[in-house]
């Protein structure tokens, strides 16, 4: 079985689409990190190339579609270990099918790739309303474990929703963050183990938080059950006004 490695770049993927079919079809792909050796395996280091990421880029958006395309890459943005695998065979498809692909949903080979998407996508939507930004220094900082990598997708939201400020969203699981200094943003690795200066003004804040959230709430009407599903117990551990209760949730 001849398997493509890729150094875990979007672009790294898009040139073992491309290698697949201009030199060898492989039957898997997968990051290096990530891979699990097997002894009737032929693992195939790929070397990451732009001009060939960027044509197949280009190939999925005019001769599949724009929608294939952000589903491949929500895809990629998943944890799931064959998702790269997923992908190869959803393009295998979509370019003998074309858009035609799109509607598919219920195919073996496009309905890994759209469910991963959309938990990635759903992922995303949940972070926009459960993300809190501490004031430290000169600028914003909030810590993230998210199961999907979504770093950058939270980026572009951000960057455009708060442009004046300068801001740190640190994605604990992965070590990394973007970084965005009020012009431009970058994302990067980031390990920061110690506790950041928060002001006087963001504890003040936090703690008349923590009590609106305490005193809103109507005892006889609260359904665990209902707001677990809204805030589930393993992003709690980075939210303000669950720090108390749960301090070490993580399910």
């Amino acid at each position: 079985m001849l398997v493509y490695l890729y150094d875990t770049t979007f672009d790294g993927l898009l040139t073992c689409v491309y290698v697949h079919y201009y030199r060898k079809r492989a039957d898997k792909i997968y990051p290096f990190q990530n891979y699990q050796n097997h002894i009737l395996d032929e693992a195939v280091p790929v070397k990451t190339s732009k001009e060939k990421a960027d044509k197949v880029h280009r190939a999925i958006q005019k001769q599949i579609s724009r929608l294939a395309l952000k589903h491949v890459y929500h895809c990629y943005l998943s944890n799931h270990y064959e998702k790269d695998t997923y992908i190869l065979k959803f393009l295998e498809l979509g370019f003998k099918l074309r858009s035609k692909v799109d509607k598919l949903h219920t195919h073996p080979m496009v309905h890994p790739v759209v469910t991963l998407a959309n938990r990635v996508s759903f992922e995303v939507h949940r972070f926009l309303g459960l993300l809190r930004f501490q004031e430290v220094g000169q600028g914003l900082y909030a810590k993230i474990s998210p199961d999907h990598d979504i770093s950058l997708l939270l980026a572009e939201h951000f960057v455009d929703r708060i442009k004046n400020e300068k801001f740190i969203i640190h994605d604990n699981i992965r070590n990394k963050a973007v970084i965005y200094n009020g012009k431009s943003w970058v994302i990067s690795d980031f390990n920061f183990p110690g506790t950041l200066p928060i002001s006087e003004k963001e504890l003040l804040f936090q703690q008349l938080w923590k009590g609106y959230f305490d005193h809103i709430a109507i005892q006889e009407r609260v359904n665990k059950k209902l707001q677990a599903q809204f805030v589930p117990y393993r992003y709690r551990q980075n939210l303000t006004e669950f720090k108390k209760r749960y301090p070490n949730a993580r399910h």
